[in-house]
């Protein structure tokens, strides 16, 4: 493992166990490598309740409650789609954070050829707060997973260092 995403766990680490708070995973194209990386830490299991990987629509609806209309509508790779997987995810594992993921990492696109290789739709949030970024350049499928799986690591950091520390200052 690289040592920034190393660093980044270690961070998510202290700032889950520390808050108390917990969190889960949703991951389509990614395949449990977000879970793998937050597991990497020692104490995770203090605040890390379980992932699903889903790569199937139906796993996404009958599991998560992804709205198989909008996955119809927009394809299961799109802004929406994720931001429900981290809804359905947080309500699943019953947690506090959900990151979710869902691509087409390669070789190919959607069937009907309106989202491309590399499209990939991240998603961090809480029941208050949600944030979401796409990634849309084909490098491989290889490198389109790693960058993936960089970026919503580093996503997740992020979106829990300003929840937490806007949750600090509350508290004072």
């Amino acid at each position: 493992m690289e040592l920034d995403l190393k660093l980044a766990s270690k961070e998510i680490n202290q700032l889950l166990y520390s808050s108390g708070r917990t969190l889960s995973t949703a991951e389509s194209c990614t395949a449990g490598r977000i879970a793998t990386i937050i597991t990497a830490a020692p104490g995770s299991s203090n605040y890390y309740r379980g992932g699903l990987c889903c790569y199937a629509e139906d796993v996404k609806t009958q599991l998560l409650g992804v709205d198989a209309d909008v996955m119809a509508e927009q394809t299961p790779v799109c802004e929406e789609v994720a931001k429900q997987m981290v809804t359905g995810a947080n309500k699943l594992f019953k947690t506090d954070y959900a990151v979710a993921i869902t691509g087409y990492a390669g070789p190919g696109g959607s069937p009907n050829g309106n989202v491309l290789v590399g499209t990939i739709w991240i998603a961090v949030g809480s029941k208050e707060r949600l944030v979401t970024q796409v990634l849309s350049e084909d490098n491989g499928r290889d490198q389109n997973l790693a960058s993936a799986t960089v970026c919503a690591v580093r996503m997740l950091r992020d979106f829990l260092r300003e929840d937490l520390a806007n949750d600090s200052s509350e508290e004072a």
